[in-house]
């Protein structure tokens, strides 16, 4: 049974940064797909950023230039690294997983962001 265990969430000012961390249970190279997804309230499920197996990465054009994800194989986490945070940027962030083989998908239990003054 795979888990993903966020951390890194907190109460920050805007112009902060934060990073996020979601540890995965087993080795995430097993993983097609890790990513970032958030919700803000009073919205759905948005996607925030996602890597691929081979390295490539994604991101929504609302966090471009500011969100840097990235992963360490060894620990096996994948990282968020948000900068220049925003009001608008308060949410929910949550972790999620797509396995290679199996197609079958986990998610993080969530980490709430709050950018505020």
């Amino acid at each position: 049974q795979v888990q993903l265990v966020e951390s890194g969430g907190g109460l920050v000012q805007p112009g902060g940064s934060l990073r996020l961390s979601c540890a995965a249970s087993g080795s995430i190279f097993s993983f097609n797909v890790m990513g970032w997804y958030r919700q803000l309230p009073g919205k759905e499920r948005e996607s925030v950023a996602t890597i691929w197996r081979g390295g490539a990465t994604t991101y929504a054009d609302s966090v471009k230039g500011r969100f840097t994800i990235s992963r360490d194989n060894a620990k096996n986490t994948v990282y968020l690294q948000m900068n220049s945070l925003k009001p608008e940027d308060t949410a929910v962030y949550y972790c999620y997983s797509k396995e290679f083989t199996t197609d079958q998908e986990f998610w993080g239990q969530g980490t709430l962001v709050t950018v505020s003054s």
